[in-house]
């Protein structure tokens, strides 16, 4: 029913429009317009509520510009299915998106959101990777709101009592995976590793890690056949083969990867900050037994892959001066002090990541903003989502039935370069 109620809308809108303003050009106001007046924020689902309170600080000051929120699913995919199909029938429906990072390049290149002008917002605040991810051949499409690294968490106590360090290397996780973990009745290492969003991280993490890429070009050409990608990629492969990635981690996304070191069943880690402060709960078995580091690379610290999320204007927004106002207001300092205080969000300002009071709240801060600009974005791509399906495919598949990195790397290669081609 909500897929015949949208494409309802979109019949609807695309009758109005062509009715009543034929003449109007994407990104521009309607004829007799100024660009301003009443304004749709649509993000996912807001799990902490802060968000309603952001926004009321501005319809109090903006009687006549207020916003309305609405909110989606908390699954990623439906998120974007529902925007895309509001979208693509350029609907006005909604005028400010809250996206993925990475679907930036992916909205840009299909004319679904407008470039917007940086000197409007305060981006020589933000932490530097961030705004690569709001940029497409050049521009800028959005503005980055909200940022995310993977960390690694480990089990503090267990090391202690090893008398050994947090690792740094690849190496050194595996010998601790496979020597320590077995003597405490742990999992060495997991992620991220059913086919889904989380998996594309994984993957990507590895190989920028390495120093490799998988795409290069803005999505233009296929670079995962160099040394660099396949050292990345036999980093997961080799754990699987040897055993200290068990098997049912190949079952885990977010939620089931936090529950298993959260419930003392894992030595290490990879998961997203906010899992910090669910793993030191009261009721955690591992509460106050655990750090976390940046993620171990071949030689040193690794790379993480961004997250987060960027705002940006609807191309066809009737009120889009309006719509580039909101997001300046979301930017500054004081609401992105409540993305972390009240959303438990990693804010994109790089002076919250050093403020005495918020590292004494959230003691990752200094780790997560070493992660932070160590980062680089996932994928840059027009054809995004099919790149992402094809990278959990094909290593999801690879690390299920052992496959070689030789096969792996040959059989992505040939899909990527079909999608590619087809872009």
């Amino acid at each position: 029913m909500r897929w015949k109620r949208a494409a309802g809308r979109a019949l609807l809108v695309c009758s109005l429009l062509f009715a009543g303003s034929a003449g109007a050009q994407a990104g521009e106001p309607a004829a007799g317009s100024d660009g301003r007046g009443p304004i749709t924020l649509v993000t996912g689902g807001d799990l902490t509520g802060y968000l309603r309170g952001v926004l009321d600080g501005w319809n109090d000051r903006h009687p006549r510009e207020k916003v309305t929120l609405v909110e989606l699913p908390d699954a990623a995919d439906e998120v974007r299915a529902q925007m895309v199909t509001e979208l693509r029938s350029h609907s006005d429906r909604f005028d400010v998106l809250n996206i993925d990072v990475a679907w930036t390049s992916e909205f840009a290149a299909a004319g679904w959101i407008t470039p917007v002008d940086g000197r409007q917002f305060p981006l020589d605040h933000f932490l530097p990777p961030v705004v690569d991810t709001a940029t497409f051949r050049g521009r800028l499409y959005a503005v980055p709101y909200v940022t995310n690294a993977g960390l690694l968490y480990y089990r503090k106590d267990v090391l202690d009592r090893e008398g050994v360090r947090p690792p740094r290397t690849w190496a050194e996780l595996a010998r601790l995976a496979k020597t320590v973990a077995p003597k405490y009745g742990l999992d060495g290492y997991a992620g991220q590793f059913l086919p889904y969003e989380g998996l594309t991280a994984n993957v990507v993490e590895a190989v920028q890690s390495a120093g490799g890429t998988v795409l290069a070009g803005e999505g233009t050409r296929v670079t995962v056949d160099s040394p660099a990608a396949r050292r990345g990629l036999s980093f997961l492969l080799d754990g699987v083969r040897e055993g200290w990635i068990p098997q049912r981690a190949l079952t885990y996304k977010e939620e089931e990867s936090r529950k298993a070191f959260q419930g003392g069943r894992l030595l290490f880690l990879r998961n997203w900050p906010y899992a910090y402060a669910l793993a030191n709960a009261e009721s955690s078995k591992v509460a106050g037994k655990f750090g976390a580091v940046p993620l171990p690379g071949p030689d040193g610290p690794g790379s993480s892959a961004l997250g987060g999320s960027n705002l940006a204007v609807n191309a066809h927004s009737q009120h889009p001066k309006t719509a580039a106002e909101l997001i300046s207001y979301l930017t500054t300092e004081s609401v992105q002090r409540r993305v972390l205080t009240e959303g438990a969000l990693p804010p994109v300002w790089a002076d919250l990541y050093t403020d005495p009071k918020l590292v004494r709240r959230f003691p990752y801060l200094p780790t997560l903003k070493r992660s932070v600009l160590a980062a680089r974005p996932r994928l840059k791509s027009p054809q995004y989502d099919q790149v992402s399906l094809a990278v959990q495919a094909v290593m999801h598949d690879a690390l299920v039935h052992r496959r070689s990195t030789d096969a792996t790397v040959a059989r992505l290669t040939r899909e990527l370069r079909a999608i590619v081609g087809r872009g």
